[in-house]
């Protein structure tokens, strides 16, 4: 491997392994949904809800890979990856919650948002803060993503 080769893995590394569990994560919602699908009525309220869940999770999906892979080329990859998998675990807590009653997904999907929200925050200041290293000179890169690092600690609060 070369070491521009090498050098662009360092940087994506750690966001190509979640990319590669949230796969994963996938499968075993479709495989939930496949095993309540083959009970004798296929319409039964668990089918429903689990169903319902998988397709809520689905419809985010390209939403959380577009913002964490923006967040972590144009910021910072560690931060963006740590997010990521909070958002996993708060995906998993969503689909798990919704197969019991739809209230019990509420916490899941609240703090999914708030991670979605934090990517995207990360995007646009990532952005902004390439703008302004082109055009202006000024390089605050190095500070921005000292001061992300500290934040994306803060997503494990309640």
């Amino acid at each position: 491997m070369e070491a521009t080769e090498a050098n662009v893995m360092e940087n994506i590394f750690l966001l190509v392994l979640v990319t590669l569990m949230s796969a994963l994560q996938n499968a075993f919602f479709a495989r939930k949904m496949e095993r309540e699908g083959t009970t004798d009525s296929t319409k039964t309220a668990a089918f429903e809800r689990v169903s319902c869940a998988n397709r809520n999770c689905m419809d985010a999906y390209p939403t959380f890979i577009a913002v964490m892979w923006c967040a972590g080329i144009c910021l910072s990859q560690a931060p963006a990856a740590f997010a990521g998998l909070v958002y996993l675990f708060a995906r998993q807590k969503y689909f798990v919650g919704y197969m019991g009653q739809s209230t019990q997904s509420t916490p899941g999907f609240l703090f999914g948002k708030r991670v979605l929200s934090f990517l995207f925050l990360m995007s646009i200041i990532g952005v902004l803060s390439h703008l302004l290293s082109h055009y202006l000179g000024a390089d605050y890169k190095e500070y921005i993503q000292t001061v992300t690092k500290a934040a994306s600690t803060l997503l494990l609060l309640p």
